[in-house]
């Protein structure tokens, strides 16, 4: 069968164009579609529109949804409901998404490797054409450490919770393109330290296959070492690494990348930019902006839908009162970019009531008069990697430069702030906040409280503006509480895929 046809998503990398402007139709057979430079290429732009759908959206409302920061409403239809209650189930279709929609991207790019290898090695391109193809490489591997990335923080406890090297800790680790029907050759879950493993050698040779690239004297190489980059740059890679090396523990290496993130062309946004930012998906501490336009509406991910909604009084979720209460309301940018207050409508009663508006749509891509709610991904921005370096430099031995990294943070989001010194517990405690505050909404926080080894509660406790809020929020919401260690810190594996896949039973995530 893999002769004849591709799957869905094959054909739709194959066919985009070169722009990635045109929807996918119809199928390519497997041995002619990577042919040539340009067919790698428009299989290359395939997988772009994977990294497009997976660094925004659902991806990272969810995971948000479900923690501390956000209490449902009465009004919202149940719509993302049970995660927000805590009813967690392995046959829930609306969690399937986050199983298989990276799993269909590593296929992708496991099936693109060799054909891209062998398209490599045919003579007659030019040194051009072979840096070009180069990147393309650096990128697939990129992406194929993110798709793993994803799953490890859905599916897998944290690498400094557990012993990595426990059995099953880790997910399927399938590094080849090998469809068949046999169910014994099935991958079983690895360990997560191999799946780890696995993440830092496709990032190592994304990073030598594009600062080769950039570094080559080809016209146009360098495009995307520079803020808003619609394409990977070994920044990227960078980053991407800071962000495993801090989930791993590794606290020398997360401050190293970190920092030559922060010493590259990027720069925290001022107080006006900042708050443009969001709407406008440009802005100078933007590391990586996957690129989308009009032609690409179907597949920008409308995040801001999840808390905002073009019906007269209907939002969703709202923010907690600790969430309003750690912010400085009255000199914080971060304030006035992510909250406004609006008004709920039930039964025909008028309720005040904080909203979030940290992703309120770019005019860009509304194609009528309604709000898309429709932003592009922002997955790596600059004041991650000071974060990154708060916190790594707080739990291991730089203080010092934990507390700069805070300082600086601070300084750009608080208007008229004075550096302070703090060290142990009340740094680690004072840059935790500041990640929960600077990150709200990016779908980091269920990955945060479970390594910090915490649980949570909801509070309601609104101030007298918002008296009456307590009336149209979803009790079971804002009773839902995790404790430390909580089974349901990790989502389960889909059931359709247990049963799919003999090598998965027994081997579902404790507790569903």
């Amino acid at each position: 069968m893999k002769k004849i046809f591709f799957s869905i998503f094959l054909a739709g990398a194959l066919l985009s164009s070169c722009s990635m402007n045109e929807l996918p139709t119809g199928s390519l057979s497997d041995e002619t579609a990577i042919e040539t430079e340009k067919d790698a290429m428009k299989f290359r732009n395939g997988i772009y529109n994977d990294i497009r759908s997976l660094t925004a959206g659902s991806v990272i409302t969810y995971p948000d949804i479900q923690a501390d920061q956000f209490i449902g409403t009465i009004v919202n239809g149940n719509r993302m409901g049970p995660i927000s209650i805590g009813n967690i189930n392995s046959s829930d279709n609306d969690l399937i998404e986050f199983w298989s929609s990276p799993y269909s991207g590593i296929a992708a790019v496991n099936y693109f490797l060799p054909k891209l290898d062998a398209v490599m090695a045919k003579p007659g391109y030019s040194q051009a054409q072979q840096f070009e193809l180069q990147r393309y490489r650096g990128e697939s591997h990129w992406a194929r450490a993110y798709f793993y990335y994803l799953l490890t923080e859905k599916y897998c406890n944290s690498y400094t919770v557990i012993d990595p090297n426990t059995p099953d800790s880790g997910v399927p680790l399938i590094i080849s393109y090998a469809p068949t029907g046999d169910y014994n050759a099935y991958k079983g879950r690895a360990t997560l330290a191999e799946v780890y493993a696995q993440i830092e050698s496709d990032l190592a040779q994304a990073y030598s296959d594009l600062y080769a690239y950039e570094n080559s004297g080809v016209d146009g190489a360098t495009a995307n070492l520079t803020s808003n980059a619609s394409y990977l740059s070994s920044y990227t890679v960078m980053a991407l690494q800071a962000r495993i090396a801090l989930l791993k523990g590794d606290w020398a290496t997360a401050i190293d990348k970190a920092e030559k993130v922060i010493a590259g062309p990027f720069q925290l946004s001022d107080p006006d930019e900042y708050l443009n930012m969001w709407v406008t998906d440009s802005g100078k501490e933007l590391i990586f902006v996957p690129f989308g336009n009009l032609d690409q509406n179907g597949s920008v991910p409308a995040t801001g839908s999840v808390w905002l909604s073009n019906s007269n009084g209907v939002f969703d979720y709202v923010p907690t009162s600790s969430v309003l209460a750690s912010y400085d309301a009255a000199n914080d940018i971060r304030f006035y970019s992510f909250f406004e207050t609006n008004v709920i409508i039930s039964d025909g009663n008028e309720f005040v009531a904080p909203t979030f508006v940290k992703f309120p749509g770019n005019p860009e891509f509304n194609t009528g008069s309604s709000n898309a709610f429709k932003n592009k991904p922002k997955p790596f921005r600059l004041s991650e990697m000071y974060l990154i370096i708060a916190e790594a430099g707080a739990m291991g031995t730089e203080g010092g430069k934990a507390s700069d990294a805070l300082n600086a943070l601070r300084k750009a989001r608080i208007d008229g702030y004075t550096d302070v010194a703090l060290s142990g517990q009340t740094l680690l405690t004072a840059v935790r906040e500041e990640r929960g505050k600077e990150l709200i909404g990016e779908g980091f926080r269920i990955s945060d409280l479970r390594r910090w080894k915490m649980g949570f509660e909801r509070t309601a406790a609104y101030t007298a503006e918002y008296s009456s809020l307590i009336d149209v929020l979803t009790p079971a919401s804002v009773q839902n509480k995790y404790i430390a260690g909580d089974y349901r810190y990790l989502l389960p594996i889909p059931v359709k895929e247990i049963d799919a896949n003999p090598q998965l039973a027994g081997h579902q995530n404790p507790g569903y």
